[in-house]
């Protein structure tokens, strides 16, 4: 079994690139996880490799439950995990590359960056490993490399230094394979990706890289969750381009849970069922020209949800919220609920949040709301702070919206409450 983690000093060092190509080196028996609350990055592993990819987020869950979930989906002969932002980042919040790869006895590759720089890669090396003594960085990858003689240069003070820090190779600068494309979620001719990889890995030590990876995993431990008894209820998940942010495990959790699961694509005018007890709405880019342009004419679809809120129960997120609102500038939505929002060209929140009542999840949304009135629930940084309106309820409290994402196994109050 290969287990490694891929992180960096910051984003946009490598991470992706790198975890990328080793995805399609692995391609036939890989599974990827992605460290923190990302719904992007796991999208796109999904696409290079074909397997769902994973979150792992220590600040959402326990370190007993992140333990749990690795082991549970780590059933293929190579667990690959990207990073977030640098290596330490996050570490104030508990979820960082650091811990988790620490908490799962992962070797770490450190991706960086060493354009127009040589001897300094050393010096910054040294404050990585001695900033926390018990880290898990066992290798570098070289990225940005201007010529093999470079590397050489680099390498040799590294080895000088490092005894016990593997260098693996590098990537050159300016990849011929990118020059015409973008790396990323919206990349159009995942046909690349296999050039792009074979370029990446032209100077990497694939053989001491598998080599590190070999660890072993940690047992199956005992479920650390609340168990829930299987629920005689039909849910149906709107899940499409448009609402496509959904952890995967909230997926599988709610199959577990209910006696029957039916995913429904917005995008193709598809009728929620009308034996539907419960309508789940995921968080996406409905706000964008695109995505609202896909969505504002399929009538079929907007009636039968705008039927079932009448007497039946939703629970929507992010961009699922903003379709049950009137508005978002001048784009129409449902109007289930009676709430007007508007779009800024800057954030309104980003990162972890606290709900009401002490439930971990993460925000990040460019809308806001005009008025805050049925708002009913305060989203903070801490744990007891004082936090801005972030949920949004019906009359009936059978409609439910909120700006924050979490993960279900380990908050069962909410299936209890508003499912």
């Amino acid at each position: 079994m290969l287990n490694i983690c891929i992180s960096a000093l910051a984003s946009n060092q490598g991470k992706t690139i790198f975890t990328t190509a080793l995805l399609n080196y692995f391609k036939a028996s890989v599974r990827p996880f992605k460290i923190g609350p990302d719904f992007i990055d796991p999208q796109f592993h999904k696409k290079v490799c074909g397997t769902n990819s994973i979150n792992l987020d220590s600040f959402i869950m326990n370190e007993s439950q992140v333990a749990w979930l690795y082991n549970k989906y780590s059933n293929k002969k190579v667990s690959i995990l990207e990073g977030v932002m640098g290596f330490y980042d996050g570490q104030d919040k508990g979820c960082s590359a650091y811990s988790v790869s620490k908490l799962l006895n992962i070797p770490t590759i450190l991706i960086l960056d060493a354009s127009g720089s040589y001897i300094t890669i050393g010096a910054v090396l040294k404050g990585m490993l001695s900033y926390k003594k018990d880290n898990t960085i066992k290798a570098i990858v070289l990225n940005n490399i201007s010529s093999s003689s470079h590397f050489e240069l680099i390498k040799k003070q590294i080895n000088k230094e490092y005894k016990n820090t593997e260098v693996l190779g590098w990537i050159k600068s300016n990849l011929t394979t990118l020059q015409d494309t973008h790396l990323g979620l919206h990349l159009d001719d995942l046909g690349k990706i296999k050039d792009i990889s074979l370029e990446v890995l032209e100077h990497i030590d694939m053989k001491k890289l598998k080599k590190l990876a070999k660890t072993k995993r940690l047992k199956n431990t005992n479920y650390p969750f609340k168990k829930l008894e299987k629920i005689d209820k039909k849910l149906v998940i709107i899940k499409d381009d448009n609402f496509s942010f959904l952890y995967h495990d909230n997926l599988v959790f709610l199959k577990e849970t209910y006696k029957s699961v039916k995913i429904i694509n917005s995008s193709k005018n598809e009728k929620i069922p009308k034996d539907t007890n419960i309508v789940y709405i995921c968080g996406g880019y409905i706000e964008t020209i695109k995505a609202y342009n896909n969505i504002k004419d399929l009538n079929k679809f907007k009636k039968s949800l705008i039927n079932h809120s009448k007497k039946k129960t939703i629970y929507a997120e992010c961009a699922g919220l903003l379709y049950l609102g009137n508005r978002v500038d001048d784009k129409k939505m449902t109007g289930i609920l009676d709430i007007d929002f508007t779009l800024d060209s800057r954030f309104n929140r980003l990162g972890y949040y606290y709900n009401s009542k002490g439930i971990k999840g993460h925000s990040f949304h460019y809308t806001k709301p005009l008025d805050s009135k049925n708002g009913f629930d305060t989203l903070s940084k801490s744990k007891d702070g004082i936090g801005k309106v972030g949920s949004w309820r019906s009359d009936n409290k059978k409609v439910f919206g909120t700006y924050l994402h979490t993960m279900f196994r380990n908050n069962t109050n909410i299936i209890k409450d508003k499912f």
